[in-house]
């Protein structure tokens, strides 16, 4: 039978030309003095001058514009080492606690030193401190310690902060943040109340100050969750008056309309995002936050069908020189192209995708965004008869699982493994064992239930329900079909191909 889905071939997958090696740690360009970024009152025990410069610092780091932020406590450092909070900014910004990087050793050792000197300069206050011991928390040298226990650590240092001075904005985001970095490691049942807890505290900051730019941020990304994305929509809008040049600002809102499909608005953040942040210099490359509004402005073109706005967007993005090493930049670029091929079901592009490119990213610290490719060139291969290359394809994705696993990364390992059991119900099919098949793909639905969606990502390549969904119209069982794509939509609302699964498997019901 065949499937009413978009189809369309895709004419020429540009590839990101080879480049030299990048430092990780590289620091921002210039940020402009007059830039509007919200109203952040924290005011240290600084000169009056330096309490200023911390303010408008601490709102950067709270849009997450890291080495943004990170320049701007260095230069507050500098000129006044007395400044302890300012030594803090330094050592907070080289942790981000909702993003899926991992500090390497060198950073700790960078982190643990800002720290050191914040507490040489002897903090200000009770409240200084109570920020101060949360960072020293995540930064403790002990070699035993993985990311998740540092992160852990950081977080009951911020309830402890939180409980000691819950009417200090600043204090109470923070703490906001932390219940959303443990959320992305629980259960489902601890992950929604700790998200209540979250949204909470946040909405009262915004309630107080709606111009602060945690309150906001946060609670965006609190309620980028299934079945919280409405909750956000009062705030949502204000972000990008705010802080209308900071671009990760402006993207933002477009975690809550992919939520609810609304393509339209997805698009219009996004390249509003991309248009500011590609002016941010990181180091001499592109900062990051341009390739993460592009890859979402590629989805939401792809939902609306629209393949060749789509593909404008993926060929702006990879003619950049430079894009900012990191994990960001590899998930992103590997997820562009492999969404291009899989969403049009063109299999051939999808089987011939290139994996670790651009060369310059250093791909074997990415698990994940090695996965996509990999899914994705098995997908194709699976489609197109080249057995060996799926099977391949298979056993890489079972090593990339692993790989996460062993390196504390369960997350990760998840998004990997349900993909790769949606590859396998698809070997399984071909292989002439249909219930099999079934079985594995409902194996995955019910694994992508256990986690939420990343914040890096705007989408799955190929979502399980709507894969279970092609696959049992290919068995001629619509009415199950139908119940998997409504499912489907349950959970990423408004795919362009889940919607033709829907109408198809009606009107294949209907004609019974």
């Amino acid at each position: 039978m065949n499937l009413r889905l978009i189809s369309g071939t895709l004419a020429a997958l540009i590839l990101v030309s080879p480049a030299g090696a990048m430092h990780d740690h590289a620091e921002a360009g210039h940020v402009k003095d007059d830039e509007s970024v919200g109203v952040v009152t924290f005011q240290p025990d600084c000169e009056e001058a330096s309490a200023r410069a911390f303010d408008r610092a601490l709102a950067f780091k709270h849009h997450m514009m890291y080495e943004q932020a990170r320049g701007l406590f260095r230069d507050l450092a500098e000129t006044d080492p007395a400044c302890a909070m300012g030594h803090w900014g330094v050592a907070a910004t080289w942790f981000q606690p909702l993003w899926p990087g991992r500090p390497d050793q060198e950073t700790l050792e960078a982190g643990r030193q800002a720290i050191e000197r914040a507490r040489e300069a002897d903090p200000g206050d009770a409240r200084e401190l109570a920020l101060i011991d949360p960072v020293a928390a995540f930064f403790e040298d002990d070699a035993g310690l993985g990311y998740r226990d540092r992160m852990a650590a950081w977080a009951d240092g911020m309830a402890a902060a939180y409980a000691a001075h819950p009417d200090d904005l600043d204090v109470a985001s923070l703490y906001g943040l932390s219940r959303l970095a443990l959320a992305m490691a629980a259960d489902t049942e601890t992950r929604n109340r700790l998200h209540d807890e979250a949204e909470t505290v946040l909405r009262n900051v915004w309630q107080q100050e709606n111009a602060h730019p945690g309150a906001v941020h946060y609670a965006i990304h609190a309620t980028d969750a299934d079945g919280r994305a409405e909750n956000a929509l009062a705030m949502v809008e204000s972000y990008a008056d705010i802080a209308p040049n900071v671009p990760h600002a402006l993207h933002m809102p477009s975690h809550i309309y992919v939520r609810l499909g609304a393509w339209d608005e997805v698009i219009h953040w996004n390249r509003r995002s991309a248009d500011v942040a590609i002016e941010h210099d990181v180091n001499g490359a592109v900062s990051f936050h341009y390739i993460h509004a592009m890859d979402y402005l590629v989805y939401g073109y792809l939902q609306q069908g629209d393949v060749e706005e789509a593909l404008a967007a993926y060929r702006e993005a990879i003619a950049v020189e430079r894009h900012q090493a990191g994990f960001a930049s590899a998930f992103h670029l590997a997820a562009m192209p492999a969404r291009l091929a899989v969403e049009q079901r063109d299999w051939a592009a999808a089987r011939d995708l290139m994996a670790r490119s651009p060369d310059y990213l250093a791909w074997e610290q990415f698990h994940w965004p090695q996965g996509m490719t990999w899914y994705a060139r098995g997908l194709g291969a699976m489609h197109t008869g080249e057995q060996e290359l799926a099977d391949e394809a298979e056993q890489r994705l079972a090593t990339l699982r692993e790989r996460a696993r062993d390196e504390g990364e369960d997350r990760f390992a998840t998004y990997i493994e349900v993909d790769r059991l949606i590859l396998a119900g698809w070997m399984q099919h071909a292989a002439g064992d249909a219930e099999q098949a079934v079985s594995l793909m409902q194996d995955a639905a019910e694994l992508e239930a256990t986690v939420e969606k990343d914040p890096i990502t705007p989408g799955a390549l190929y979502p399980p329900y709507e894969a279970l969904g092609d696959l049992l119209l290919l068995l001629d069982r619509p009415e199950e079909a139908l119940e998997a794509y409504q499912s489907s939509d349950g959970i990423w609302p408004g795919r362009r191909n889940t919607l033709a699964g829907m109408e198809a498997a009606r009107e294949e019901t209907a004609s019974r």
